[in-house]
Formats: C-alpha cells, structure tokens, sequence
C-alpha cells in the first residue's frame, strides 16, 4: 500500500503550485475541488512525514546501541512509535469516498407509531441541529410537514460545512445516519405510563457543488404547482406558491412548500432533486465497485434498523457498530461524536480488511 506514497507527494506538490496561481481561483467549483485533495494529501504527507521519521529514529537508536546499552532502552518506545505511525499512515491511504467532502441534504421522516413517531422525528432533527451546531456548521431548514401535536410528517433540511478537508466534511460525519431509528419510551399522548415502540427514517443525501455536476434534461421534468397549506388543511397563502417537480426517468417525486415564493421552492426542490440524482448514481457505482471502495457500515438499504434509542433506561445502541451507552440525553443534545467515530472506525477496519484481502 505504501507504494503509492510517492505519487501522490508528487500530486501534493502540484496542487500546491496550483493553488497559488490566481488564475485558479476565478473558478471557485474548479479551486474548491483542488482545495479538498490537497486537504486531503496534506495530512498523507504529515503522516508519511512522521512516518519515515520514526523509522529514520529507530534505525539510528539501534546503531548507537551497538556502542552504548543506554540507547537500547529507548528502542522499545521508538519501535511503539513506529508501529503507530504506519498504522496512521495505513488508514489515510484507505481508498476515501470521494463524496466525503460535500455538504448534505438531510431529510426526517416519522414512521411507524403514528404521532409518537411525528414527535420523536422532531426530537431527531433537533438532535443533529444539536450537532451540527458543535461542528460549526450552517444548517437550512428546506422543508417541513408538521403534525398537529408539534412533531414533522417529514422535515428536510440542507447542513454546510466550512472545511477543506475531506475527513471533516459533512457527508464524512453523516452518511452513517441513514436508516430507521427506532425509539422506546412513554409517549406523551400514553395516560397509562406503557412504553411505546415507533420509528422514523432517516435519509442522507451529499449536495451537489455545481448544478452542472447532475445532468438534468429539462423535458424529464414534470412540474406542477399547488397552493401551499398547513397543518389541518389550512391555507398558509393563497397563492400558487408550492412546487412539486418529478424526474420523469427515475420517477424521483420532490415537493417545496417552505417559501412564500415559487421560484424559491422551485430553487429548493431542484436542489434536493440534484442530491438525489447524484446518490442514486453513485449507489449505481458502488454496486460496480471493488469491495475496497465500498462501505460496509453505510447501508444502501435505507429500511434497515440502525439504532434504538431507549428512554426509560437512557441508553443508546448501533446496531451496526455493538457501540453502547448509557448518555441518551446527551445524545439528544447533539453529543453524536462517539456514535458517528464507531462507524468510522468500523467503515475503516472493513476497507482496511477488503484492501488486505485483494493485495
């Protein structure tokens, strides 16, 4: 695996002249992109960097020990040294999704047990407004289908990262989040004290950075327009502001009512579309990919269970990852950084197991 080292020091310099020629940067999708690779190369090159350092450290501690015992008692910490940083450098040159970068559209949907089910999907989208909020990241509330006791039918909303590098970027962090979350606890609406079983969905999609990036022929549109309501059936305007628009060869249905303007639910669900379009393609390209290049935590398969959040005993558990613990409330206050670091870790191991295992 270290064998690509070199090339791709050799592809860092690059982008570091690149970068700093300002004719780069009159194309920002263009300067954005190199931005992301060189983030990325720049942490295989530190850790390479240390790497060979290591080495360089304990070959010379092992010769000096040939002429002085003392240095001999610093071998086993360099040779610990060593194997950590190989191990690093190891990870980094894991082939990464190449969508890890991208900022996210992420959409709720209540599920099984009715208005328990609509409250818990609220509880969820405050949960990663929680945290995005800790990652400082912007979040966009683009849609949204309340239900009559306060809770969402369906909420989506767009999260934006501010982050070069790859391996902090949203889709890096969310991706895994995909899925149905279930949820046990006493309902609100429950006289008797019994705990309920519900769930709700959970879908993520990485946004698209250009519109060129999703081939979209404007006569696979179909596009109707409606006037928008509320929850009870009551008119939020009286203007034929809401947008549905369907993709006529995927059959992707998507529908804006947020904005009082139609040109600006028009904007929001071409968007949403361009995410869904460009999810749908790369599953088609996973399908075909080596097991190297796939991920073995995030589920094309959205109706699998992924977690159980367990109120009356405060616990959370991945079902994916055997990652268990007892802090839901801090969980649902956006503490999700354990949670989400498991089924990196796990993604990892499987990638590093595939990689292993075609070498």
């Amino acid at each position: 695996m270290f064998d690509s080292v070199e090339g791709l020091i050799a592809e860092h310099e690059d982008l570091q002249q690149q970068l700093a020629d300002p004719e780069l940067h009159a194309d920002a999708a263009r300067a954005k992109k190199v931005n992301r690779r060189y983030a990325e190369l720049s942490r295989i090159v530190a850790a390479h960097t240390a790497w060979r350092q290591a080495s360089d450290d304990l070959e010379a501690a092992q010769e000096l020990a040939r002429d002085d015992s003392a240095f001999a008692e610093e071998i086993p910490a360099l040779q610990e040294q060593l194997s950590e940083s190989e191990e690093r450098l190891r990870r980094l040159l894991i082939p990464r999704d190449p969508d890890d970068g991208r900022d996210v559209i992420m959409e709720i949907k209540a599920g099984e047990g009715g208005a328990e089910s609509m409250l818990f999907a609220a509880d969820l989208l405050r949960m990663y407004l929680h945290y995005a909020a800790s990652k400082g990241w912007k979040t966009e509330l683009l849609e949204r289908t309340e239900s009559d006791l306060g809770g969402y039918k369906d909420v989506q909303v767009a999260i934006k990262g501010s982050s070069t590098d790859p391996s902090e970027g949203v889709w890096a962090h969310l991706k895994y989040e995909g899925g149905v979350h279930r949820v046990q606890r006493v309902p609100a609406t429950e006289s008797q004290g019994r705990i309920h079983t519900s769930a709700a969905g959970v879908l993520v999609f990485p946004e698209v950075d250009e519109p060129e990036e999703v081939d979209i022929n404007q006569n696979d549109l179909k596009i109707d327009v409606f006037r928008s309501s509320g929850p009870g059936g009551q008119s939020v305007n009286t203007t034929d502001s809401a947008v549905r628009i369907t993709h006529l060869p995927s059959g992707i249905v998507v529908s804006m009512q947020n904005e009082k303007s139609q040109l600006q639910n028009r904007e929001a669900a071409m968007r949403v579309l361009r995410a869904r379009l460009l999810a749908k393609q790369q599953e088609e390209l996973d399908a075909e990919a080596s097991a190297a290049r796939k991920s073995q935590i995030r589920t094309v398969d959205r109706s699998e269970r992924i977690r159980t959040y367990n109120f009356p005993e405060n616990r959370i558990a991945d079902h994916r990852t055997g990652y268990k613990a007892y802090n839901l409330d801090a969980v649902m206050d956006g503490a999700l950084e354990p949670l989400i670091q498991s089924a990196i870790t796990a993604d990892e191991e499987s990638r590093l197991a595939a990689v292993g295992t075609e070498s």
